[in-house]
């Protein structure tokens, strides 16, 4: 018997549940190129959905996390999408690292999975450093 709360999708259910210290988690937009090797969960159903900010807080209600990694792209291409990604981050204790956008993806690289909402917004996209709860 599935719970009802949390995490429904069953690939992200088990994609969280795999995570480990250290391990690198990206939620992107709905336009970040995802390398070969770096697992798939993609839940973009059309423009806009789910959002960003849900896939987000899904993530964050469920992960632990220890560092961020943005492009410095979205300060000035979305601004108030960076404020709401900054103001989530830094409520978990975490002010996150900015690099080109050409350097945030070969980053992604390194991840677990990739977590591909329906987000139009440019640069939202977050690789996660995962941390432990002990």
């Amino acid at each position: 018997m599935r719970r009802n709360g949390g995490t429904l999708n069953g690939q992200l259910s088990r994609v969280i549940s795999e995570l480990g210290h250290t391990d690198l988690l990206v939620v992107t937009d709905g336009g970040l190129p995802i390398p070969a090797g770096v697992e798939r969960v993609d839940l973009a159903l059309r423009e806009g959905v789910p959002a960003f900010l849900d896939v987000l807080d899904t993530v964050l209600a469920e992960v632990e996390i220890e560092g961020a990694l943005m492009s410095e792209d979205v300060r000035g291409a979305s601004p108030a999408m960076h404020e709401e990604i900054l103001r989530r981050l830094t409520e978990r204790g975490v002010t996150p690292q900015y690099v080109p956008h050409v350097e945030f993806k070969a980053a992604t690289a390194g991840a677990r999975a990739a977590v591909r909402s329906g987000e139009f917004t440019a640069f939202a996209n977050v690789l996660l450093t995962c941390g432990v709860v002990y």
